[in-house]
Formats: C-alpha cells, structure tokens, sequence
C-alpha cells in the first residue's frame, strides 16, 4: 500500500512529465514576459514570479524581463511632493518627473528585482532603453509632456545578454535623438521589444483575468481572441477602459510576428507557468 507521501511524490512526477512536451517546445525560444500590476507590489506574489522567471530560464527558456513600476513611482514623487497627474490612463511627465522615473524605473526597480532573480538562482542582468539606444523615442503627444512613443528598437544589447545565459530586466525610461529622457508605456515597450526579437510569446501579466464577455463573469473568459475580432469586441464594449491598450499592444505584437500574446492574472500564483505549461492556461491568448 502507498503511503501519502509516496502519492505526493507520484503526483509531483507526473506534473512534470505533463509538462515536458511545452518545455521542449519552448526550448530554445524567445518570450517576454511584461511584469506589473498587484503582482509586482505583493511582496509573496513577486518572489514567486521571480522563481517562475528563474525556472523558465533553467529550462532552456530565453526570457525577456520588461517592467514598470507605477506605485513607486507615485511613491517617490510623493516624497517630494509631487502630485502625479493622468491623462487617459497615462502619467503627464514633466522634465523633473522624467528624472523621477529614470531614477525609480532604471535604478531602483530594475536593480532591486535582479538582485531578486539572482538570489533565487538566476542570472539576471539590468537594462533599460537608454542603454545602447536599445528604445529611441519619439513625444506621444505635447499634452503629455516627456511621455515618448516608440519610434526605433536596437535589439542588439538583449540578444547579447541572451546569448550570454542572461535573463535581461528592462526598464521602459528612453531617449529621443536629441537625448531627452521619455517615459515609455511597459506594455507598448514589450510588445514593440518582442516583435523585434521575433519572440514566440509575449505576455503581459495585469490586475484582470484576461478579456471577459461580461466584466462582472470571470467565468465568462475569453480563452482564445483572433486579432480580427478585436475592433468588433471593442464596438460591443467587451474590451474597453484599461483594457484596450493592452489589447492593442498584443495585436501590434502578433501582426509583427510574435507567434502569441497572453493577457494573464498576475495575481494568481504561477500564473505564467500555468499559461505555458498546460493545455488549460488561465488568461486570454491572442493570435494572428
């Protein structure tokens, strides 16, 4: 007769052995994995990402790392005494808010989650679109001050760190020729960085579950979105407020020539290895 521990033991395996025929399939491959949201403040919920990201990268995965950092952001202008301002969804960023967010995003952030990946076993290494003018950026809009739009990606500083076994951690703060310091949407700046790198995935872990018929249903998720149906979805209100720009960023990302774009709940524990590893997944993926 088996005891307990041994039925632990067996399920453990056959977890594994499940997961085989994905790490196989995405041995090898590119994916970017944009970090933030609840997932990114919750101090349990970040040290278990960062062993998620580890992982993938034991297993031969090429991970790319891209991160915002809102909360603290606004808590370091708070410390100044800087009130942060929005304009559809986006922070209005003035010349001294600009320096702010390369301080917060660049240092901070960037480093303090490296310094996570590495304790947990990785090998993390910290950019940010400033170096090697890996974004040059272009204004978004004169209403939203130095808040800059991609306009160029040089891919060349990440595929070195990854030929290198280097999981690269990318702050979204760029410069436009002139050297000016823009603040660059985490979103818009992952999708535009996997379409460079011809990712297999991107996925953009959030606060929502993924795009939901009825906002106030999750089980009324959306498992599989073509990007053809989006301009309909968003007609009928289904995708909407928050959600549309991220929905965007992945239906950029795909008609670039990333294979797939997830949008997941970074909220729930092993989100990204649940998405990838099972037949299941828990998110909404978007294709071609």
């Amino acid at each position: 007769m088996k005891n307990i521990s041994d039925i632990d033991n067996t399920t453990k395996a056959r977890v594994l052995v499940d997961a085989l025929p994905y790490m196989q399939k995405y041995y090898g491959k590119t994916v970017v994995i944009k970090y933030g949201g609840n997932a990114m403040t919750n101090d349990d919920l970040k040290q278990s990402v960062m062993r998620d990201v580890v992982l993938l990268s034991l297993v031969g995965i090429r991970v790319v790392l891209i991160h915002g950092g809102g909360p603290e952001i606004n808590n370091m202008l708070g410390k100044i005494g800087k009130k942060s301002k929005f304009i559809d969804g986006l922070r209005y960023t003035d010349k001294e808010t600009a320096s702010i967010v390369q301080m917060t995003l660049a240092g901070q952030v960037n480093k303090d989650l490296v310094s996570l990946l590495n304790r947990h076993g990785g090998k993390a290494i910290g950019l940010c679109g400033i170096d090697a003018d890996m974004i040059i950026a272009r204004p978004l809009s004169k209403e939203l001050g130095f808040v800059g739009e991609v306009e160029k990606v040089n891919i060349n500083s990440i595929v070195d760190a990854l030929e290198n076994g280097y999981i690269p951690v990318i702050a979204t703060v760029a410069t436009d020729m002139d050297g000016k310091t823009y603040n660059i949407n985490a979103d818009t700046a992952a999708a535009r960085i996997a379409a460079a790198l011809m990712a297999k995935n991107l996925i953009l872990m959030t606060d929502v579950r993924g795009i939901l018929e009825d906002k106030d249903d999750e089980s009324t998720l959306m498992p599989i979105v073509k990007a053809s149906e989006v301009p309909s979805l968003m007609k009928r209100g289904i995708i909407s407020g928050g959600m549309i720009p991220k929905v965007n960023c992945c239906v950029e990302a795909v008609r670039r020539g990333v294979k797939r774009a997830f949008i997941i709940d970074g909220r729930l524990e092993h989100a990204a290895l649940i998405e990838m590893f099972s037949n299941e997944g828990i998110g909404t993926m978007l294709v071609g």
